[in-house]
């Protein structure tokens, strides 16, 4: 469904009983909520999964200049609100961890627990434009789909290559850009050590986008926390390995909530 706010129509979708825990999922810097398509069809048979179209992403509509950490952070609450979700698991993947971490400080008290898929959560600013900034200007095409590439080193993956493209492609140039350059210079780092929520921090061993030393910093970080190296993925282990990320999922929150 669309969820209508003031300055943004937002598409979200929800699986499995709405009395079950709640699981809300975020994807990252352009990715669609498929991104978390296959791990929900695991997931919902125990959670209530619910995901949705970040600005700039996918289905939802929002003018670019309402692309900030604020609103992103914003969106998450009201669809928790859209759905009459009081408390959730939130899960985030790659450049949607920011989001997910900055929702936690915010509002503590409506994330019970924290899934964190080959975050990224700090990118400084930069005096001169990036490679990748330069290409997403001049060559968006070619640097998506190098982008996929980068993301995606599994063997035996081109079908899931150009599916990963077919959904960066939904996202505008101008959408994509903002999207990347919307977090440069946020710096949340000194505050996620007043993270107490159990935190799940997955992160895959082939990864050349998001190094493994952030997962194992985020993980000395944040009090109670557990970090998971998947040794055979890349950076979307939600696409490539889903039965692992709804396996490591289960058991950790099935473990960790019931001791809270």
């Amino acid at each position: 469904m669309f969820i209508r706010i003031d300055d943004a129509q937002i598409y979200s979708t929800a699986f499995g009983s709405p009395t079950a825990p709640a699981l809300l999922a975020i994807g990252g810097w352009m990715g669609s909520w498929e991104l978390w398509a296959e791990p929900f069809s695991i997931l919902s048979q125990t959670w209530h999964t619910v995901a949705y179209d970040h600005r700039g992403a996918g289905a939802t509509l929002a003018a670019i200049e309402t692309i900030t950490l604020d609103h992103l952070v914003d969106d998450v609450f009201a669809v928790l609100d859209a759905y009459q979700i009081d408390q959730c698991v939130l899960a985030a993947e790659s450049a949607g961890a920011l989001t997910a971490l900055a929702a936690a400080l915010k509002k503590p008290d409506r994330i019970s627990g924290l899934v964190i898929v080959d975050g990224s959560y700090y990118q400084p600013i930069s005096t001169a434009a990036t490679p990748f900034l330069m290409g997403l200007q001049n060559h968006y095409t070619a640097t998506l789909a190098h982008f996929v590439a980068a993301c995606v080193p599994e063997s035996d993956s081109a079908h899931i290559k150009r599916w990963g493209l077919q959904i960066l492609q939904r996202a505008s140039q101008e959408a994509a850009i903002a999207l990347y350059r919307m977090a440069e210079g946020i710096d949340l780092r000194d505050d996620f050590g007043k993270i107490t929520q159990p935190t799940l921090i997955l992160h895959g061993g082939l990864d050349t986008i998001a190094p493994i030393a952030s997962a194992e910093w985020l993980t000395r970080t944040i009090p109670n926390s557990k970090l998971r190296i998947i040794n055979d993925a890349g950076h979307v282990p939600t696409v490539t390995r889903a039965p692992r990320v709804a396996a490591e999922i289960n058991e950790f929150f099935g473990q960790s909530l019931t001791t809270r």
